[in-house]
This record gives C-alpha cells, sequence and structure tokens, in this order.
C-alpha cells in the first residue's frame, strides 16, 4: 500500500477531488480565538436513547455528533478533514483503507473523568456489536453493505468476525477492507455506524450501554454531563479534546416543555432561549414588525430533492380518475414537457417561502453543493450545467409541446386528461401548493387539455396509500442521500422502485439507455471526474425526458437564531451538521438581508476551497 500523496492521479481522485480533502493533518494550523456566548435552547421530544451503535433518530444522532469523534471530519466549507486519525492510506485496488489514529487521546465519562486511551481496537469493538444482530441496530445495513464479509457475518452466514473487513493493526492503526471499491467511503466514516466504542466498557455496562449519559463514554468536543428526562439536558465543552482550541460554546443547556414549538418564540424575544423556528402562521407579523424582522433569517436548507413525478404505473389509481387514459397521455413525451415547462415552480415554491423562494428552487435532482470532482461542483459537469442555467417554466414552449400532444393524442386518449394529484393533509402548506398547482397549470394549458384534480390524503400511512402504491398520477415526491456520492440520488429509479415506474413505459428504449449511463457510472470507481461526468450525462437524459420536475430542495423556513450562520460543519451526509463544534452564539441574531450577504461569501470560500484542492492534486 501506499501513502495517497504518492498514488497515481487517478486514485487522488478517488480519495481527495471527492472528498475536498488532503490525507495527512496540516500543521500550525492555529485556531481563531472567538468569543461566544453559552447556548440555551427548549425541545418537546424526549430521547429514548443515546446508544449511538442502534438509533436512526435524528435528535438522538445530535447528541453522538456533539460527544463522539469519528476518523474524519468536515469543516465548515464541506473538506474533509482529519479528526481521530491524522492521515490514511489506499491500497492501488481501492479495497484496503488504513488510518493512523492520532495518539494521546482519552475517553471520558460524564463528569470528565477520563476512563482509557482511545486506540483501534474501539472501532473494531464498535463494528462487532453494530453487526451483532441481537443489538438490532437501526443503521448496521449501511456498515455491512460495504466491508468484506459483513453482511454475511450479520446474517450468521459465517462467526468469525476476524473474517470482517475491520482490524487493529497495532495500538494505533486502523485497516478496513471493503468488498468493492467505494468512492464515497471517506464519507461513510462521519455517520454513527462507523464511530468508536470501548470495548471494555461495552462489556462492563452490557444492556445499559447508552440508556443513559452516565452509561456511554464521550471522546468528542463536548461531554453530556446532565440527563434528566423530561427536564434538562446539558452538553459541556471537553477541555481535554484534541482540538478544543476550536469550540467555542461552552455549555449547551436545552430545557424540556411539551409546548417547545408554540412557546419558544416568546421566550426567544424574552431572552430565554438562543434561538427558535419562526412557522409560516407566525411569519408575516414578524416581518412586518420593525424589530422583530431584524432577528428573522431563513433556515438553512437540506439535500432533500423534492420533484413532481409522473406516474408511469397508475396501478391503484380509482377508475373515476381514468387511469388507462393516463396511462396513455404520460406516454407521449410531448404531454410531460407541456406540463414540465408549465409549471411555474415559484409560484408553488411561494407556498414554502413566501420571502426568498428563489433560494430553494432547483433544476436539478441531486442538489448543488452536494459532491464536487477536480474543483467543480457536480451539477456543473457537462449536460447538468445547462439545465442548471435554465428556467424550466416557459409558457410558450409548454403551449407548444401541449399543441403537439394534442394532435399527436387524438383518437387515443380523452381530453381533458385527469390528473389525480395527492398531498398530504398534515398541514396548510401542501393544500395550499396543490391548489396553486392546479390553477395555474389548467389556466395555462387550458382545461379542456388537463383536469387536474388534487386528493388529500392524511398524514398516517400517506406513501403508503399513494406514491408506493401507485396511487397517483403526478405526485410531489423527494429523495434524500445515503452517502456523499451522485450514485445515491438515482436509487429511485432503479428498476422496481415505489417511485414512478418509467421502465415501466410503453417504450422501453429511453428507460433502457438510462439505465445503461447509470451502470457505466456505478462501475467507474478510479476516475471520480469521469464517474461524475457519467452520472451527469444520465441526470440530464433523465430531466430531458420529463419523468420527473425538479422543483425545490429541502428543509428552509425561518429561524430567530444568536448562532451563526456557515460556522457548522457542512456536509451532504452524516451527523456533521448536527456539530456545535466551530460555531458561535452571537450577541445578538442577524436578519435576511445580512443572512443572504453572509450565504454569498460562503459559496464563493467553498468554491474557492474546492479549487485549491484540485491545485493541490495537480501538483
Amino acid at each position: 500500500m501506499k501513502s495517497l500523496k504518492k498514488m497515481f492521479p487517478v486514485l487522488l481522485i478517488l480519495v481527495m477531488l471527492f472528498a475536498g480533502c488532503t490525507p495527512k493533518e496540516e500543521e500550525g494550523n492555529g485556531a481563531e480565538v472567538r468569543e461566544s456566548e453559552d447556548y440555551y435552547g427548549i425541545y418537546s421530544g424526549e430521547l429514548t436513547t443515546i446508544n449511538y451503535l442502534t438509533t436512526s433518530s435524528t435528535a438522538e444522532f445530535a447528541i453522538a455528533a456533539n460527544t463522539i469523534d469519528c476518523l474524519v471530519e468536515y469543516d465548515n466549507l464541506g473538506i474533509v478533514r482529519p479528526a481521530m486519525a491524522t492521515e490514511w492510506t489506499i491500497s492501488d485496488d481501492g479495497l484496503v483503507w488504513t488510518f493512523t489514529l492520532r495518539e494521546g487521546q482519552h475517553w471520558y465519562t460524564h463528569d470528565g473523568t477520563e476512563y482509557a486511551e482511545v486506540t483501534a481496537q474501539d472501532w473494531v469493538d464498535a463494528m462487532k456489536y453494530l453487526l451483532n444482530p441481537d443489538n438490532a441496530s437501526a443503521t448496521a445495513d449501511i456498515a455491512y453493505r460495504v466491508l468484506k464479509n459483513g453482511e454475511k457475518y450479520f446474517l450468521g452466514e459465517i462467526d468469525d468476525f476476524d473474517e470482517v473487513g475491520v482490524k487493529a493493526l497495532d495500538k494505533y492503526t486502523l485497516e478496513y477492507t471493503l468488498e468493492k471499491p467505494v468512492p464515497y467511503f471517506l464519507s461513510m466514516l462521519t455517520y454513527c455506524p462507523f464511530m468508536p466504542a470501548n470495548g471494555q466498557f461495552l462489556e462492563e455496562v452490557g444492556e445499559k450501554f447508552g440508556t443513559d449519559n452516565e452509561y456511554l463514554l464521550y471522546n468528542g468536543a463536548y461531554l453530556f454531563t446532565v440527563w434528566e428526562p423530561q427536564e434538562m439536558q446539558v452538553l459541556e465543552k471537553n477541555e481535554n479534546y484534541w482540538d478544543a482550541d476550536k469550540v467555542y460554546i461552552k455549555k449547551i443547556e436545552s430545557k424540556y416543555n411539551k409546548e417547545a414549538a408554540t412557546l419558544a418564540p416568546e421566550m426567544f424575544l424574552r431572552g430565554e432561549i438562543s434561538g427558535c423556528d419562526i412557522s409560516t402562521d407566525l411569519l408575516d407579523e414578524w416581518m412586518n414588525d420593525p424589530e422583530k424582522s431584524k432577528m428573522v433569517r431563513p433556515a438553512s436548507t437540506s439535500f432533500y430533492s423534492y420533484f413532481y413525478a409522473f406516474n408511469f404505473d397508475p396501478r391503484s389509481v380509482p377508475e373515476e380518475y381514468e387511469p388507462d387514459n393516463w396511462k396513455i397521455a404520460v406516454n407521449n413525451i410531448n404531454f410531460r414537457k407541456a406540463l414540465f415547462h408549465g409549471l411555474d415552480r415559484t409560484a408553488a415554491v411561494l407556498t414554502l417561502d413566501p420571502y426568498t423562494p428563489e433560494r430553494m428552487i432547483t433544476n436539478t435532482i441531486t442538489l448543488k453543493n452536494f459532491a464536487a470532482a477536480g474543483g467543480k461542483d457536480y451539477t456543473e459537469f457537462d449536460g447538468l450545467a445547462d439545465i442548471v442555467a435554465r428556467e424550466s417554466f416557459d409558457p410558450e414552449l409548454a403551449v407548444e409541446y401541449r399543441d403537439k400532444a394534442k394532435e399527436e393524442l387524438e383518437g387515443e386518449a380523452t381530453f381533458p386528461i385527469k390528473v389525480m394529484m395527492p398531498y398530504n393533509t398534515s398541514g396548510t402548506q401542501w393544500t395550499n401548493e396543490s391548489q396553486v398547482v392546479e390553477q395555474q397549470l389548467e389556466n395555462l394549458l387550458g382545461e379542456d387539455f388537463i383536469d387536474i384534480i388534487p386528493v388529500g390524503f392524511p398524514p398516517s400511512g400517506f406513501l403508503n396509500a399513494t406514491r408506493r402504491a401507485g396511487n397517483y398520477c403526478f405526485q410531489k415526491c423527494n429523495w434524500g442521500p445515503d452517502y456523499a456520492d451522485p450514485e445515491t440520488y438515482t436509487d429511485p429509479w432503479l428498476p422496481d422502485g415505489t417511485y414512478n415506474w418509467p421502465e415501466r413505459a410503453f417504450d422501453p428504449e429511453p428507460y433502457n439507455h438510462y439505465k445503461s449511463l447509470v451502470d457505466q457510472a456505478k462501475e467507474e470507481v478510479l476516475d471520480l471526474e469521469r464517474r461524475f461526468e457519467l452520472f451527469a450525462e444520465a441526470e440530464a437524459f433523465l430531466i430531458d425526458q420529463a419523468w420527473v420536475i425538479p422543483i425545490h430542495c429541502g428543509g428552509g423556513g425561518y429561524v430567530a437564531t444568536k448562532l451563526e450562520p456557515f460556522t457548522s460543519p457542512y456536509a451532504p451526509f452524516g451527523i456533521a451538521d448536527l456539530q456545535y463544534k466551530g460555531q458561535v452564539v452571537m450577541k445578538e441574531p442577524i436578519d435576511t438581508e445580512e443572512y443572504m450577504r453572509r450565504y454569498e461569501e460562503w459559496e464563493q470560500a467553498r468554491k474557492a476551497a474546492l479549487e485549491e484542492q484540485a491545485a493541490k492534486q495537480g501538483q
């Protein structure tokens, strides 16, 4: 095996270009000295466990994100940096990853008592615990899908854990062996399934592990010093942490209140808590108030991708909505493109974000700033770059495609085409959006062409009753990434998925072409730029075929908070964005204008950081 700094450029791409990192820690990079207030919060959902090796809850992940350090971490620009590992190497075939650990780091109890040194065996012991089916880990599959013999051990096909691809070569050297090369493996190491746990402590506390803050050890930025269920949670800075200079918030205190969502805004105004969400029913009041408006800013968006999908297999759509007629129409590309170019996405997104909808609108399925190669964002690769640059809403083009569709479908389909469009009745936003989409599309394309029919479904079992059952014609859907690679955004269109089944179209050739491009991209595991080119070509084809209409990213909304934006770790996958490390509690919150200014600065800084990494690799 060779150091990454000495390997061929194609393998440099594999780790460094994808992750945007250098595999060895930079020396003398001192932290900026910053002052921060403590953080005070309120919550209504109590933790059920803090066992980070078994949970799949975001709230419970947040404890681990701040108290357990991984091998690597993301900085605020999305660049992977050394954490508990100081450097790593990879074999020529991309299967064996070897990490050198930071020496002299320790596990601590909740009160700060030193328990044991952190060693490579801690990652081995944690993985053995995770892959034991008796422990019922909700994230075990993420690990066993990539580790050599991981799935076989989990399923009981082999019983010798030494055959699984994780080993402590010595006290400070950890080795992972994969089933096949995984270009995004480094990003997976920032997620709970790849966190360490002290084996002696696991054995000592047994089934109590993670049931209380006293039954957990900590090697990260904070100690979980107080957990009084339905009373209070307190995280306090770990002064012995290796990177303590970058931990500015010394105490994070959250109090329980079952009415947290309702009470939080007033508590923020009284100075009792450091931040709160501003719900849509309060937003106009805050924005129109001269003082309150100075405190409100957009909340961060997420990497959940939202799109309207055309269903090629409306097998469960009731007869009253004429599913057979819909099936004829949806198989006509000009019909789909009429809706694709006829949907005014800004009008729809205004129901979600009435002040800055443009920050949420996306032209692609894979979102901007999700992944990069060669110093270039994935959405800038050929094919997608053109799609990003143009607005899909084009009334004249929509009418042109409508006329073509009507001519081609004459005698085959009955007009108007009934379009059964389900929505979730859990809140007013989706209801309002459905009404906007109905009125806007019918007004543009004509009620003699389409009849958009919104149908409300209760939140309980919504997806099982609609999308997964094929019980829709046109529906807003979403997908979130499972790892930091464009491949994850192709999952909804795998054969026999549960989204819109383009493989069941009358003409199979377009889907076969798309699948061929995806398969080629998946096979390219060494040249990351080529891999991204192929995935971008496949995604561009999917969008050009108008199988879906990309509309917006997830997250968003508005907050009033003293947390300084763009200082937290930034990552498209894992739990990095739940960390308080690097963040600062300001004396006063900022407004929307200031937030957008800082966002533009952050985007420029991220672009420069990616270009710098690419330049280093070219040396």
